[in-house]
């Protein structure tokens, strides 16, 4: 249910204080410092001072000059690793198949592919009519769209019923601001219009020639309108069809799996609400499901006569099931089909035409549940490990026994399976390939164990390992997390991972409080007023690792981004002495400024995430942990922070001004490096080889720490 609007990434944090030798450095020269330019910031009588509110000024060439500046010291002092920075990029692209494709999946007449050439960076999608046999068309090859681009995506992507025309959205600057086109298949025409300022997203209406989307306000970025756009008029007669006025909420508009509603649906952290319309008549009024009631989430699903919605309604923390007549769907017309359980997390439906397949999650896993409509016989897929990720994938089609889902683990390559409900029948689609010939999932060891947090609650740790570690305290560990918007961290398999893996690291997931592993309350407990949760679990669990001798301060590293960044940057003002050192990418920092601040965007919709500190209360909390206003004159670990100047989500401000007070403030001779993609945003690098680019980075950083030098 929860729509987290932070992007978990990956960071990595190392450890202060250590006895290890130091990396040696190819140069040793003055590390930049940004002006001090005093701001004076006054709240509930409180006065901060800001020395470095001017680097918010994203057109201002002094600004450009200091990141540049960073940009050059980082390359200067990391010149050494720059062979070891090579070596990891080619390691890791040869595990990857170059000439990849997906599982095709069947819709509406045509199998779908996504698939990639050798040597280039992004995907062609392609289809090919009844049959994977048949002709394929090239509806986008992006290879050549992003020609001329230092970033490119392509998303939206949505066809129209009767298989004509493809609307897109494009983002080439990395703000998640897409311009939507439209392409006709039977001619390969992209039309002249161009509708700027969107998600990307659309969905086209019953009458083959209606296209709804939804358009962002053009400072906060937040997604508020819904506009409809008819095929040969104008742009700029489009009409607006909702216009969400809250600012706390972001709205959108898709299309109901049965093809018979349009909806669009308003959504805050808390609240949700939804309108539906006969997607034959676009130009009719669009119907309220149930009114906005604050506290009241809920999502939806049409079948038959009925409408399946999944609801926190009558207290129920972990969700349950519930049906409404199509005709009387307000809540007081709800009725149980699934109750609510204290200890299983009600995550998701697919309705099938005899099936429905429920997605939960009891004790940190996922468990796909199969219920059939005539009541006889339901079971549970099911699995053996415990350190796995599990969940439903493309299942577009109504009319089939057969549910798709995805599988994998910490050891075990990602696989897409196609399940007979009717048969049990498994057949395995694809496996992830990992080239090179070396990897051997039974080389490696999964386990999760429990750490104890401060206040007695059970945090389970998921970790992965080469066989024959000995638990001496001498492996280096590298623990990720991310702990905000109820988002899990499943346990998941990664190739890239593998050059860690292969020299010696134990990597983990810490799965603490703030995200939803273990049920809704396991995230009430880690946001608002009980945030301080979050970091606390993080440095429980790295006290568990180095008590269990699994590694010690000296090798211990820790990895978070964006929210999670706020995490790294929280647990090195609390327990700098834990880690060896600190990679914290994309990191949300400086909480109180940017959480007064409703221009930025996403500010206003996360007032039920963090608080509002124009309330006193919430004020002093932030204050208490904001990482940036908690920098203090102590040793802190060797740290690598990265950014992208275009960032929407975390602006690239927040760890400029992070690292130019650290350089100030902190007492150790420990390395401390910005690193600013001056192209790209959250997401960072937008090619598929590129992006590997940037974690060689990270992991040579990680391992000039540790003494390996290939």
């Amino acid at each position: 249910m929860k729509k987290h609007l932070f992007v978990s990434c990956v960071c990595v944090i190392f450890a202060t204080n250590a006895q290890t030798s130091k990396p040696q450095m190819s140069v040793n020269i003055t590390p930049p410092k940004a002006a001090i330019k005093p701001k004076t910031l006054e709240k509930h009588g409180d006065v901060r001072t800001d020395n470095y509110y001017w680097l918010n000024e994203r057109e201002n060439k002094e600004v450009i000059d200091y990141l540049n500046k960073e940009n050059e010291y980082y390359k200067k002092m990391t010149a050494h690793t720059d062979k070891l920075k090579a070596d990891l990029f080619q390691e890791m692209k040869a595990r990857i198949k170059e000439d990849d494709s997906s599982v095709p999946y069947f819709y509406n007449g045509y199998y779908y592919i996504t698939r990639f050439e050798k040597g280039k960076d992004y995907p062609i999608y392609s289809r090919k009519k009844g049959s994977m046999s048949a002709k394929e068309e090239i509806l986008f090859d992006c290879n050549e769209l992003a020609k001329g681009h230092a970033y490119f995506h392509l998303g939206g992507m949505n066809i129209s019923e009767d298989n004509k025309w493809a609307a897109f959205g494009i983002d080439t600057v990395s703000r998640r601001q897409y311009t939507i086109q439209v392409k006709n298949l039977e001619t390969n025409e992209v039309l002249p219009l161009k509708i700027e300022n969107t998600t990307g997203g659309s969905t086209w209406a019953g009458d083959n020639k209606t296209l709804f989307y939804t358009r962002k306000d053009a400072v906060t970025l937040r997604s508020d309108k819904i506009y409809k756009h008819k095929l040969g008029t104008d742009v700029k007669n489009d009409v607006l069809v909702f216009h969400e006025k809250d600012d706390t909420y972001n709205t959108f508009v898709y299309k109901e799996k049965s093809k018979k509603y349009l909806v669009i649906g308003s959504g805050s952290t808390l609240t949700s609400e939804y309108r539906i319309l006969d997607a034959k008549k676009p130009d009719g009024e669009f119907k309220v499901f149930q009114p906005r009631t604050r506290g009241l989430e809920y999502s939806i699903a049409h079948y038959g006569d009925k409408w399946y919605i999944v609801t926190n309604k009558d207290k129920a923390t972990n969700f349950k099931l519930m049906t409404a007549p199509e005709t009387a769907t307000t809540k007081e017309n709800w009725k149980d089909l699934i109750s609510h359980r204290k200890d299983v997390l009600l995550e998701d439906i697919e309705i099938f035409k005899n099936y429905l397949v429920v997605t939960e999650r009891n004790n940190g896993l996922y468990k796909l549940r199969i219920m059939p409509w005539n009541g006889k016989g339901e079971y549970y897929l099911p699995f053996d490990s415990e350190t796995y990720s599990a969940g439903t994938t493309t299942n577009v089609d109504f009319d089939t026994d057969i549910v798709r889902y995805s599988y994998q683990s910490l050891a075990t390559p990602s696989s897409v399976i196609d399940f007979n409900m009717k048969t049990k029948e498994k057949t395995i689609l694809k496996e992830q390939e990992v080239l090179g010939g070396k990897f051997d999932k039974n080389n490696y060891v999964e386990e999760r164990v429990w750490a104890t947090a401060q206040d007695g609650t059970k945090i389970p740790i998921s970790m992965v390992y080469r066989k024959g570690i000995k638990k001496d305290g001498k492996n280096p560990l590298l623990l990720y997390a991310y702990g905000s918007y109820g988002a899990s961290m499943d346990a998941y398999f990664s190739s890239i991972r593998l050059s860690l893996l292969d020299r010696g690291f134990i990597y983990a997931i810490a799965h603490i409080r703030g995200g939803e592993d273990l049920g809704r309350e396991w995230y009430e407990n880690g946001k608002l007023l009980k945030k301080k949760n979050t970091f606390t679990d993080f440095i429980d669990c790295s006290k568990f690792v180095i008590a269990e001798n699994y590694t010690s301060p000296e090798h211990l590293y820790a990895e978070g981004g964006s929210a999670g960044g706020l995490l790294m940057g929280a647990v090195v003002n609390m327990a700098p002495e834990l880690y060896r050192g600190v990679i914290a990418q994309v990191p949300f920092v400086d909480v109180i400024t940017t959480m007064l601040d409703d221009s930025i965007p996403l500010t206003t919709g996360e007032y039920d995430e963090w608080g509002n500190p124009n309330d006193k209360q919430y004020y002093e909390y932030m204050k208490s942990y904001s990482p940036y206003d908690n920098v203090k004159a102590q040793k802190y670990p060797n740290m690598l922070v990265t950014t992208g100047l275009h960032d929407s989500q975390v602006q690239y401000w927040e760890p400029a001004k992070w690292v130019a007070k650290l350089r100030t403030m902190k007492t150790d001779n420990n390395l401390l490096f910005l690193d600013t993609n001056m192209d790209a945003g959250h997401g960072g690098a937008s090619g598929r080889f590129e992006a590997l680019k940037e974690v060689a980075k990270e992991y040579s950083f990680l391992l000039d720490l540790e003494g390996i030098k290939n």
